[in-house]
Formats: C-alpha cells, structure tokens, sequence
C-alpha cells in the first residue's frame, strides 16, 4: 500500500522553476527525509514521485498512471504540492466524507504552527488521474498572494523560497504523509 507524496521537476521557458515547482519537489522529498531521519517505519510505503512534463500537458503524470493503475487499490492517498511553498494554511482534499473527517484530525496535530484547515478541493494536475479514480488526493494550501509575481517567469527564482516557510509546508507535508501511512486502515474510499 503506498501514500504518495509529489511534485514537479520541470520548469517554464523562463526563470528557473524554484517555485513552480522545485518548493514543492523539495517539501516532498524534504518529508520523507525527515521520516527516514526520524527512524519512523510506517505500516505503508512512502513514495516519492518528482513528476516532469506536468507545463507539457501532465504526460509525465499520465505515463505513471497508466504504468501503475492496474495497482489503484493499493494507493492510499495521492499528495500534490504545487501552488508554491509559502506560509501554508493547510490542505486542499477531495476524498469520502468518512476520509475527510479522518485528514481534518490529523490536521488538528500542525495546531502548533497553525495549519489546520481542510479545504474542499485537491487541485494537482500530476494526481487528477487517480482522483477520478476515487483515490482521496491532499494538495497543500498556501498564501498564493504572491504567487503570481513569480509564476512563470523570470523571477522564479531561489530567492523567491522563504527558507522557514518552507519548512513549514515540509512539517505539514510530513506528519499528514506519516500519519495516514501509518494508520491501522487505508483511508475510507
């Protein structure tokens, strides 16, 4: 059983893609080391997937899904950071209403940093597959008031990324990854 947790490699034209999406490359891989570092062994694997081709059309996102989909029941949650890695507020989740009670109180544990609200929707390109599938997607939720200063362009840059509010989003990336690939049950369909 597997709780993925993703972002994306490539970048626009313009700029160096630090943003859209190297953050959320980062926070995912940033999650799983932080777990290995920790010396937790979940009951599910954790997969990382740093996607490409998702400013191409998703094809990167489509080839996984039509290499792995025949294993769809053994895909816990699909987790997608791609809105940049500013000061989170929580998680976007499309799922079950049983599931969805289920994230709201795993996201009660990040009320030390203050993230804890669950919205209506996942949006990722790279995990719309295996949403329609009925697989629950996460995608995180941040302050996007700058975002669009940044977006494909060429200031997309390093020094757009606010170090601490990255590890932020990395801390929220990491206990909702942990803490549903560790749960006696996979998450509700």
């Amino acid at each position: 059983q597997i709780v993925l947790v993703s972002g994306h490699l490539d970048s626009w034209d313009v700029g160096q893609g630090a943003m859209d999406d190297g953050g959320g490359a980062f926070i995912s891989w940033e999650a799983l080391s932080l777990i290995k570092d920790l010396g937790l062994h979940p009951k599910r694997t954790l997969r990382l997937v740093l996607w490409t081709g998702e400013e191409q059309g998703g094809i990167g996102a489509e080839q996984y899904y039509q290499l792995h989909k025949e294993n769809i029941s053994n895909f816990d949650i699909v987790m997608e950071s791609d809105e940049g890695t500013f000061q989170p507020s929580g998680l976007g989740f499309t799922g079950s209403a049983k599931a969805r009670e289920i994230v709201k109180e795993i996201m009660t544990l990040l009320k030390p940093i203050n993230v804890t609200d669950v919205y209506d929707v996942a949006d990722g390109t790279d995990i719309d597959y295996w949403m329609r599938d009925g697989v629950p997607g996460a995608s995180l939720r941040d302050d996007l008031s700058k975002y669009f200063w940044f977006h494909h362009s060429q200031g997309d840059t390093m020094t757009v990324q606010d170090p601490n509010q990255m590890n932020l989003c990395a801390a929220v990336w990491t206990v909702v990854s942990y803490v549903i690939a560790d749960m006696e049950e996979m998450l509700p369909r």
